[in-house]
C-alpha cells in the first residue's frame, strides 16, 4: 500500500522547457519552509535528469519519481 504524502506546494510546469522547470522549483522552494512538499508535473523530459540533479546539490529529498502518458510527476521534500 502506497504512503499517502501531503503535499504543501503544487508547480504545473507543462509546456515548458530546460531550463524553466528547475528555476521555478528554486522560486519556489525559496519561499517555503524545510519539511514542506512540492510537487511538480512537467512534459520536458530533461526533468528526469535535471530535478534528481537539483535534489542532490541542494541537499533536498525526492520523495517518489513517476511518468504516465508524456507527464513527469515529481514529490520532493525540502531540506531543513
Amino acid at each position: 500500500m502506497s504512503e499517502s504524502i501531503s503535499v504543501d506546494v503544487s508547480v504545473d510546469a507543462r509546456g515548458l522547457f530546460c531550463p524553466e522547470p528547475v528555476m521555478m522549483l528554486h522560486s519556489h522552494f525559496r519561499d517555503m519552509s524545510g519539511g514542506q512538499v512540492l510537487e511538480l508535473i512537467a512534459t520536458d523530459p530533461s526533468t528526469t535528469r535535471d530535478v534528481p540533479r537539483f535534489c542532490q546539490f541542494l541537499g533536498h529529498e525526492l520523495l517518489r519519481q513517476t511518468e504516465s502518458e508524456g507527464e513527469f510527476h515529481y514529490l520532493l521534500r525540502k531540506c531543513e
